[in-house]
Order: C-alpha cells, then structure tokens, then sequence
C-alpha cells in the first residue's frame, strides 16, 4: 500500500492551529525537509489559516495561476509542506512561518525586503569526496562550501540565505550576548539572550542557559540578528 495523503484530526500534531472535531480527516503534508509537527501543506494554509480560498478546490485553483512561492520557488501542490521559518508568498503578500508562545505554527506577514533572506540553523554538517564540507540544514536544505574550519561553521549556527542565489550571505554563531529564538521546550516561541553553552563530553546534548534564568538544551536553540527579527505575536 502506498502512503496515505491524510490523516486522522484526532491524531495531527498539536502544533497545528485546528479545530479537532469538526471533521474526521485532515490532508497530511508530502514528505520535506522539515519533520510533521513543524509544518503544514499548503492547502491547509491557504484554506484554514490565511482564508484566501474557501475550499481544496479554489487552492488549486489559484497554485495553477503560479502565483503561491514557498523560499522563491513556485508551488503548484497542495501537499507542500510550508515549515518553520519557511518564505510564503502568495501574490504580493509575503508570510513567514513562526512558532507562538504556545508551540503553534503561525503564518504572520513580513515585507517583501525581508521575503528575499531566510534563516536557516545548521544541524550538521560532513566531509565529502574531495575534501568539501556539505552542511546540513533545519529545513533539509543542503549546501556545499570549501572552507570548512571550525570557526565558519559550527554546528548550531545560523546561516542567512538569499533565495535568489541559495547563497550564503551572513553566519550568526551561538555565544554568549546572540539573540536567540526557542523552538522547543517550556519557553517555545520566546527570544532571550545566551549567556553560556555547557559542552557535555557525552550523548547528553549541549546545554545552554539564558540570562533571564532559565535554560535549554541545544537543539531548541537559534540564534537570530536581533529580537525585531522574527515577526512574533504573543497569544493569550
């Protein structure tokens, strides 16, 4: 059996922003770079969250026109996943995808100058043939560079990409005074500023703690350019 286009409501991830009871079935995102409790298809978007189509049927309709851009690239299915920190662009409006104060996908808007960058934390990165380095990004992106030193290039670091070029324009390091942006744990969807990394010589991941006291591990953790980054709305 092939995979199923849908799923149950009663069993999609709690960070979509949906009513639970008000159908059985719910289309499931096609398979992409970001994990299913951290992305919504497009269909979805355009229909229950943004409300520029009222039904599946008028979302076709207007991804048919070529006009709906996921980081620059035109979107013509309904099942493209739209993730965190990921570029949406329908016509003239430009949204970027966030998590709330409530772990909460959110499409809020931006302007079209920040609709051109998008920011993109490195989870990995490994040597290939000819001694490159190919890293490994959040939203499964892959880019490969020929300086690969530690100080470039550090795992938990945040690479500013145009999407124009898909090139690398600025690299934000996780150390002590970044700005940073939660993605996960009790303080999802908050910006605070690093105040220290514990390194653990051990499976156990890193450590990081904040100057407003509390802290997390390293792989909630994204360092941003300042706290006007991210269009963020508090929710009650």
């Amino acid at each position: 059996m092939g995979r199923s286009s849908h799923m149950k409501r009663l069993a999609m991830p709690r960070s979509w922003p949906l009513p639970r009871k008000t159908s059985v079935w719910v289309q499931r995102p096609d398979p992409c770079g970001h994990p299913i409790d951290r992305c919504m298809p497009i269909g979805i978007v355009l229909r229950d969250i943004l409300g520029v189509a009222g039904t599946r049927r008028e979302v076709s309709q207007i991804l048919n026109k070529s006009v709906v851009e996921v980081d620059g690239r035109v979107v013509t299915s309904t099942g493209r996943g739209v993730g965190l920190l990921d570029i949406l662009t329908v016509g003239d409006q430009n949204y970027m995808c966030v998590l709330d104060n409530r772990g909460r996908l959110a499409y809020n808007p931006i302007s079209k100058k920040n609709a051109g960058t998008k920011f993109c934390r490195l989870n990995g990165k490994t040597t290939i043939k000819g001694g490159k380095t190919q890293l490994s990004f959040h939203d499964g992106r892959t880019l490969i560079v020929d300086d690969a030193s530690k100080d470039s290039w550090a795992t938990g670091s945040t690479c500013i990409i145009d999407l124009a070029s898909g090139k690398i324009k600025d690299t934000l390091k996780a150390e002590a005074g970044a700005s940073c942006y939660l993605i996960g744990g009790n303080h999802v969807g908050e910006i605070t500023t690093l105040k220290e990394i514990e390194t653990k010589r051990s499976s156990m991941p890193n450590e990081i703690t904040f100057e407003e006291g509390y802290g997390t591990i390293e792989d909630y953790v994204m360092v941003i350019p300042s706290v006007d980054s991210l269009p963020l709305e508090v929710t009650e």
